[in-house]
């Protein structure tokens, strides 16, 4: 074998390297037994509510306990807060008191989808609809002609709660939104893609069966009514409390020939989500290990179940009270001395679409986690641009533990931009930074992810919580 030459030797030294991680890994086994827990949790994980439902389940399995039913705390402890059934924080509280910050990991179980509006239900030349209101950045037009299953709650003046799910399994029927036969569409053809469907044409077929009585009119309508009633005990009025969400109905599965892939509905950001609750369950931890999983984020984080809302400060408060650790601007310190990953998804390049992707700062499929050291638009706008003392100290940790990372951008300047939850927690002082995975068709109803960089993303959110 010839020896290399100085140059190749430079360049193997110097040169930073991005090489498909499936060609080094000696883990494939792990990486697709990962997936597969990974690709059940999602099929009954849709909505945000059900996210926080099925990850309570996995706490308690893992030994953690509801924080408001805790007394006191100690170094070891495993708790969660729950707040309002949409978002959730917990952790394992570490050997170093709290005063020197947390490690934490940053995640939002929202996703694109279809809301009802107040008022739903009509009926027009017999055919029965709900009218909704689209939740978060979509492609309208790609919302028809799939189908779709309706999940959420009825919740009646009594306080009764009445969960909904239909279109999962596979004796349930399922809901669609039509669209223009090409024959006739040659007016739609015309318009762009934004307005080929507009938001008010979003309107869900869910009957067109007449209830039999030549007495009374909008027969359709009450033949659904009627169904639910029997169902779910409930009238037309308790759809003014109901919170209900149209989803893809289709099920996450792995993706290719080589099923190195997962397609599913929700990736953005349940893959993020899934793999930092899943790292944390067991770790070694010398600082107060702490999972946020956020709602809203994909409408601006607002809310009482955003990251905007101070509920994450009453939880540390909670901490710290529980812990008998707390003093005078003890919460501001302990935010102002904890890091956090902000696990979010980013843009994959895709082959396709070359125009909007800059090759050489764009985040790939299975080259390992995305490091995005700021989001936002244009000049950065709306960005919290880690800094690079952070961004040393990440990579210490991945590079220590030998975990395959990219660093990467968002596009092209001027294609658009994206924002995460991040700058909220560094407007609080924390060290933080955007560090998830790329996908293929983010925000669509069937988005793509690798199983690699599913499980890089697990490794390296569970050595960052051990600091």
């Amino acid at each position: 074998m010839a020896e290399k030459t100085t140059g190749e030797i430079l360049k193997e030294n110097l040169f930073l390297k991005k090489e498909n991680g499936w060609l080094n890994t000696n883990c494939e086994e792990e990486i697709m037994s990962f997936a597969e827990g990974y690709i059940a949790f999602l099929n009954k994980a849709k909505t945000e509510r059900e996210f926080i439902k099925e990850a309570k389940k996995l706490l308690i399995e893992n030994g953690f306990q509801d924080l408001e039913k805790v007394g006191t705390l100690n170094k070891g402890d495993k708790v969660f807060y729950i707040n309002k059934n949409k978002s959730l924080f917990a952790s394992i509280i570490g050997e170093k008191p709290l005063k020197e910050g947390m490690q934490l990991v940053g995640a939002h179980v929202d996703s694109p989808r279809l809301d009802l509006r107040p008022n739903p239900l009509y009926e027009n030349t017999d055919m029965a609809y709900f009218k909704t209101r689209y939740y978060g950045g979509i492609k309208k037009y790609q919302w028809t002609c799939i189908p779709l299953s309706l999940h959420g709650v009825f919740t009646k003046v009594d306080g009764e709660v009445i969960e909904v799910n239909i279109g999962e399994n596979d004796n349930d029927p399922i809901f669609t939104i039509s669209d223009l036969l090409p024959h006739l569409a040659k007016k739609q053809e015309k318009k762009t893609l934004a307005d080929g469907i507009e938001g008010e044409d979003l309107n869900i077929l869910i009957g067109s069966k007449p209830f039999k009585d030549s007495k009374v009119s909008e027969k359709v309508k009450l033949n659904i009514l009627n169904i639910l009633n029997k169902k779910y005990g409930i009238t037309e009025k308790d759809f003014i409390s109901a919170e209900l969400e149209l989803v893809p109905a289709f099920k996450a599965k792995s993706l290719g020939f080589d099923s190195s892939m997962v397609a599913a509905y929700g990736q953005d950001d349940k893959v993020c989500a899934y793999t930092s609750l899943k790292a944390l369950l067991n770790v070694c931890n010398n600082k107060t290990a702490t999972v946020v999983l956020a709602d809203k984020e994909e409408i601006g984080s607002m809310g009482n179940t955003g990251m905007s809302s101070e509920v994450f400060e009453y939880y540390v408060n909670e901490l710290l009270n529980k812990l008998n650790q707390n003093d005078y601007n003890m919460v501001n310190t302990v935010l102002c001395h904890s890091k956090m990953l902000s696990a979010d998804v980013t843009a994959a390049y895709d082959p396709n679409f070359t125009d909007v992707f800059e090759k050489h700062n764009d985040a790939y499929l299975s080259k390992g986690v995305s490091i995005n050291k700021y989001t936002g638009g244009n000049g950065k706008s709306g960005a919290s641009d880690a800094n690079a003392e952070f961004i040393s100290y990440v990579r210490g940790v991945l590079e220590k533990n030998n975990i395959t990372y990219q660093m990467t951008d968002m596009g092209k300047i001027g294609a658009g931009g994206g924002g995460t939850i991040a700058y909220i927690l560094a407007n609080r002082g924390m060290e933080v930074i955007d560090l998830g995975i790329p996908v293929l068709s983010m925000h669509s109803p069937y988005e793509i992810t690798s199983k690699f960089d599913i499980y890089m993303a697990y490794l390296t959110y569970k050595t960052f919580y051990e600091g």
